[in-house]
C-alpha cells in the first residue's frame, strides 16, 4: 500500500509539473520565472547533455559576483542555441552561489506558443533594454549573446570569428545600472552542427532567420538533427566595472560603443587563445 501511495503522489506531482510547464500562469516574478520547475524539470535533461555529452569544463566562475546585478556577455554559435542553455547550467550548478542566469532571448522564441511558455518559466525574457534594466536593477544575473542570429547561424568556415555586437545596447544597460560586464567565451559549440550552407529561400518561407544545411541534416532526417558530441569549455573573464563613469559619459554613443568593442575584443582574443590551446575536438 505504501508503494502504491508513493506512486500516486509521484504521479500527482508529475501532473502538476506538466501543468506548470504548459500553462501561462504567472511565476514568482512578473517575467513568469518558476525556479522550482526550472531546476527540477526543465534543466534536468539538459544536465545530461552538459555533463555526459558535451563534457563541459567551466573556468573563471569566481569572476561572477556572488550577489547583485551583473551582465554576462558571451559569444553565440552552434545553429541551435544550446550554448545559451549550457551557460545557464554552468552558472546555476557550478557557481558557489548557484545563481540563476536570466537569459535575454530573441523575439522568435516568444512567438512560438509552447516554447515561449517554457522560456518564461526558465527565467528567460525578450532581449530589449527595458527587460534588461529591470532585471539588473533588482540585482539579477543577466546573460546576453549580442551576436544574435548572425553568430548562431554563421557558416562553419567562419567559426570562432565574432560577428558585430549590434549597437552596443548591452553596454548601455550596464553603464546605466552600474553593473559589471563579465566576458564569457564558449568553445565547442561551433562544431555541433557544422553549417556548410544556408537554404535561404526555404528559411524565408518558414519565417526563420536561416535554414541550416549540415553534413548530416537534412540528409539523415531526424537523426541528422543530433548534435555532434564535441568537448566544450566555458571561460568567464575578469569583470569590467561600469560604476565609476560620469553621467556625461553614459550619454555619449561613441563611449558606449567603445565599451562594447572592448568587451568584444576580449572575448575574441580569449576564443582565439582557447582554440589554439585545446587538444582534440572530441576530448579537449
Amino acid at each position: 500500500m505504501e508503494t502504491v501511495a508513493q506512486g500516486m503522489l509521484a504521479l500527482a506531482r508529475g501532473r502538476d509539473l506538466l501543468d506548470r510547464c504548459l500553462t501561462d500562469e504567472q511565476g514568482v516574478d512578473d517575467f513568469g520565472y518558476d525556479p522550482e520547475l526550472t531546476d527540477d524539470v526543465l534543466l534536468a535533461p539538459l544536465r545530461q547533455l552538459y555533463g555526459k555529452y558535451f563534457r563541459v569544463d567551466v573556468e573563471g566562475l569566481d569572476n561572477i559576483p556572488a550577489e547583485g546585478g551583473a551582465l554576462i556577455v558571451a559569444n553565440h554559435s552552434g545553429t541551435l542555441p544550446l550554448d545559451a542553455l549550457m551557460l545557464q547550467i554552468a552558472v546555476r550548478d557550478h557557481h558557489p552561489a548557484h545563481r540563476a542566469l536570466r537569459l535575454l532571448a530573441a523575439d522568435l522564441v516568444f512567438e512560438l506558443p509552447v516554447l515561449r511558455t517554457l522560456a518564461r518559466k526558465a527565467g528567460h525574457t525578450i532581449a530589449c533594454m527595458d527587460s534588461a534594466l529591470r532585471l539588473l536593477e533588482r540585482g539579477e544575473l543577466v546573460g546576453v549573446m549580442p551576436e544574435g542570429y548572425k553568430g548562431l547561424g554563421k557558416p562553419f568556415a567562419e567559426r570562432y570569428r565574432l560577428r558585430r555586437f549590434g549597437r552596443g545596447g548591452f553596454a548601455a544597460v550596464a553603464l546605466r545600472t552600474g553593473s559589471p560586464l563579465v566576458p564569457c567565451s564558449i568553445v565547442g559549440a561551433e562544431e555541433i552542427y557544422p553549417m556548410i550552407a544556408d537554404a535561404r529561400p526555404l528559411a524565408r518561407r518558414l519565417g526563420l532567420p536561416y535554414f541550416p544545411i549540415t553534413p548530416t541534416f537534412p540528409l539523415l532526417g531526424p537523426l541528422g538533427a543530433l548534435p555532434l558530441p564535441t568537448k566544450w569549455t566555458i571561460r568567464f573573464g575578469e569583470p569590467v566595472r561600469t560604476d565609476h563613469y560620469s553621467p556625461q559619459a553614459l550619454e555619449d554613443p561613441m563611449f558606449v560603443h567603445k565599451v562594447s568593442d572592448e568587451v568584444r575584443d576580449t572575448i575574441q582574443e580569449t576564443l582565439t587563445a582557447m582554440v589554439r590551446e585545446r587538444g582534440s575536438l572530441w576530448s579537449g
